[in-house]
């Protein structure tokens, strides 16, 4: 069965992965290069916990979700992964960290209660003033992100899977499954998959209600000297709320040396934007960051801006994943809501099995949007 894939994030290589091990005849095109430095997929990492709030078939799909990464760590021969566990945290009037307490205890995911005082106690470099609730997770950790597109990207050739890079697609044809691209050349194929991230509603209109491009500005920190142990020993800091929508990936170093930053960014969406316009963070939004981040962060005007990035989210309103049937052979894959990354082998074999016909789509989509077993 010959497939084509159109976008090389993290949801479309997944699924070229695992179509290829199905015994698939698989295309991928992608705009730019593999990895592309546009992609909302590439970035030193990603994090994987399992707290999702009151978002329990998200929680199940988180144990499910590590499976699958095991599957590509074995393909891959290489593990681009650490654990760092969870640091769960909800100020006053934020409820997010307690309905991630209650599902994380109906899904039996170990975690712990602390206090102010201990947080404060352990992590010197917190602020536990205005803590309403905190929680501690030793499971959840970093993906390399940037090096599991560039090792999938490596495997996918190796496994002779065709990669169009630089092949825009300007317009699909879902009922034959054929694919124009922007210098007018058409492929056609025995089913499609649209897995375009925030280019997602460019290609395809009738998805915009459900695949908004949301401007998303991350920040990197260089510690102050005397801190960056404790920091390459802390857990991931999700705080998530209504309020302050705040989150901490904590630096790590990779097996084969490789140096990770210490990355901050708002949980919260940004303004629709287009992921094809303007890139270089404003020094507005770099401060909206800091100024989110003041409040948990002790001393942070001692900490230095190493870097600022902008990526682009592929936001559904409710943030639950939509899989979409575009005729009897084409799908597609979009609102991931910058939470896809961690789901990105499962998701990919999922849709893989429906793409095959060997999973219903109606369950498949309610499973996706985190509502099945």
């Amino acid at each position: 069965m010959k497939t084509l894939v159109i976008g090389g994030g993290i949801v479309g290589l997944s699924a070229a992965w695992a179509l290829k091990r199905a015994g698939a005849d698989v295309t991928v095109i992608e705009q730019g290069p593999l990895p592309n430095p546009l992609g909302s997929s590439v970035d030193q990492h990603r994090l994987i916990r399992y707290a999702y709030g009151a978002q329990r078939g998200y929680v199940r799909m988180v144990r499910e979700a590590y499976h699958a990464w095991e599957r590509v760590w074995s393909d891959l021969r290489m593990r681009l992964y650490a654990e760092t566990g969870t640091l769960i945290l909800s100020g006053a009037n934020d409820a997010w960290a307690k309905q991630s307490c209650i599902a994380l205890a109906a899904e039996e995911v170990e975690h712990l209660a602390f206090d102010a005082e201990m947080v404060a106690g352990r992590y010197p470099m917190l602020i536990g003033d205005d803590l309403s609730d905190a929680y501690y997770c030793p499971s959840g950790g970093v993906l390399f992100a940037e090096a599991i597109v560039a090792a999938l990207t490596t495997h996918l050739r190796e496994r002779a899977v065709a990669l169009l890079t630089g092949a825009k697609a300007v317009a699909i044809d879902a009922a034959a499954a054929t694919v124009t691209l922007a210098d007018g050349s058409r492929l056609a194929a025995d089913r499609l998959l649209v897995a375009a991230g925030p280019w997602t509603a460019q290609l395809l209109p009738d998805l915009a209600p459900l695949s908004r491009s949301s401007r998303q500005v991350v920040v990197y920190l260089t510690p102050p000297a005397e801190l960056a142990a404790a920091w390459h020993a802390a857990p991931m800091l999700l705080e998530i709320g209504e309020a302050k929508g705040f989150y901490l990936v904590p630096p790590r170093i990779t097996r084969d040396g490789m140096r990770t930053g210490l990355k901050i960014g708002d949980h919260r969406f940004g303004p629709t934007a287009d992921p094809g316009g303007e890139r270089l963070p404003r020094q507005d939004e770099i401060d909206a960051i800091l100024a989110n981040a003041r409040h948990r962060i002790a001393g942070l005007e001692r900490y230095r801006v190493a870097q600022a990035k902008t990526c682009f989210y592929d936001v559904e309103a409710d943030e639950r994943f939509q899989l979409r049937r575009l005729g009897p052979r084409a799908l597609a894959l979009c609102g991931t809501s910058g939470h896809g990354f961690k789901f990105g082998p499962v998701l990919g074999e999922r849709i893989a099995a429906v793409l095959q016909d060997k999973a219903e789509f109606d369950a498949a989509a309610r499973w996706v949007a985190g509502h099945g077993a």
